[in-house]
């Protein structure tokens, strides 16, 4: 399963509102580029490739939301800390193109259709190279902590491939994968952002649960959209996670589901060719899986919401709010 392929339908610095942060933003790209070039043509060629691809950046933006709150300039600090998660993130879609056998990303050719898997694979922990030397210019606690995220990221790879091709996954095994690849760096993003931007420790905690539980959410979203989505709407091919036999949380509770979950149970377990892929997304699809993850999506963005109540700022508190809202009405369609 990809980490967070599918980005936001609406324009998430305009849905932020935050005074100056398409600025600061702008301020990342050049710096992303600067900070893993090495000299060498064909290295600078492969670090660069994703980033020249572009990106709504996410990860940086709730970095620099939580850092700047939209009252200040960003500092230097600020901008080295969006861009150490965001090489995170990068890094982590080399490794995964490869694992996925991946031919498209971000609308084109993906690293290891272009330069080949042992290039996708050094070029990747190249970026985890930089990021980590980006970190520990921060100070300890900026570096331990992202140390500690890597090791959530490979948690929750580790978890994935356990259950590949198994019906009897879990719905507490699919949400251990989740946290760890993607709600992970999603909380993190948000912690460096309000270490490197002083904010008290409380308001610190409450930042990283706002972002762990959004990151769930922004996962959620995006094993709807993988069943219910088009080619164009994704911009990879849907069904993804059941042809490499990762069952989210809509087939799980399809599987559940009496009308439907029998036959599923006799078509999975295997590889399925591009026919079968597409009936089995029309079963999930017409099943109460959907529905189901909805509600779970539900629960993880109001355990998100409760999490701003706990900071001071109440312009980052309503900015992040209304991103949070506007990611569950793209969840509930």
């Amino acid at each position: 399963m990809t980490t967070s392929p599918i980005v936001l339908s609406v324009n998430a610095v305009e849905v932020l509102g935050l005074s100056g942060l398409d600025q600061e933003l702008s301020r990342v790209e050049p710096m992303l580029i600067s900070a893993v070039t090495a000299g060498d043509p064909f290295l600078d060629q492969v670090a660069t490739h994703l980033i020249r691809a572009g990106g709504k950046r996410l990860r940086p933006m709730l970095a620099l939301a939580a850092a700047t709150r939209g009252e200040r300039r960003a500092t230097e600090e600020d901008l080295l800390g969006s861009i150490a998660v965001e090489l995170v993130h990068l890094a982590s879609l080399y490794h995964d193109d490869v694992i996925d056998e991946a031919t498209m990303r971000r609308g084109t050719e993906s690293v290891n259709s272009r330069f080949g898997n042992l290039m996708a694979i050094v070029g990747g922990d190249y970026l985890l190279a930089r990021s980590a030397e980006i970190a520990a210019s921060l100070g300890t606690e900026i570096a331990g902590l992202l140390a500690t995220t890597l090791g959530l990221l490979c948690r929750g790879q580790v978890s994935e491939v356990k259950t590949v091709f198994s019906v009897e996954r879990t719905t507490e095994q699919y949400l251990e994968a989740i946290e760890g690849k993607t709600a992970a760096l999603m909380a993190t993003s948000c912690r460096i952002g309000a270490l490197t931007g002083a904010a008290p420790r409380p308001e610190v905690e409450a930042l990283t649960e706002f972002g762990r539980n959004f990151g769930i959410v922004f996962q959620l979203r995006d094993d709807v959209l993988d069943v219910v989505a088009t080619d164009g709407e994704l911009g990879k091919p849907p069904g993804q996670d059941l042809a490499e036999g990762v069952y989210t949380l809509p087939v799980l509770h399809a599987l559940a589901d009496p009308r439907v979950g029998p036959e599923l149970v006799r078509l999975l377990g295997r590889p399925l060719e591009l026919p079968e892929r597409d009936k089995v997304r029309a079963m999930v699809a017409a099943s109460h899986g959907i529905a189901a993850t909805l509600a779970v999506g539900q629960q993880f963005a109001a355990k998100a919401d409760r999490a701003l109540e706990g900071l001071s700022s109440p312009g980052l508190a309503s900015a992040l709010r209304a991103l949070n809202d506007s990611l569950l009405s793209d969840l509930l369609g």
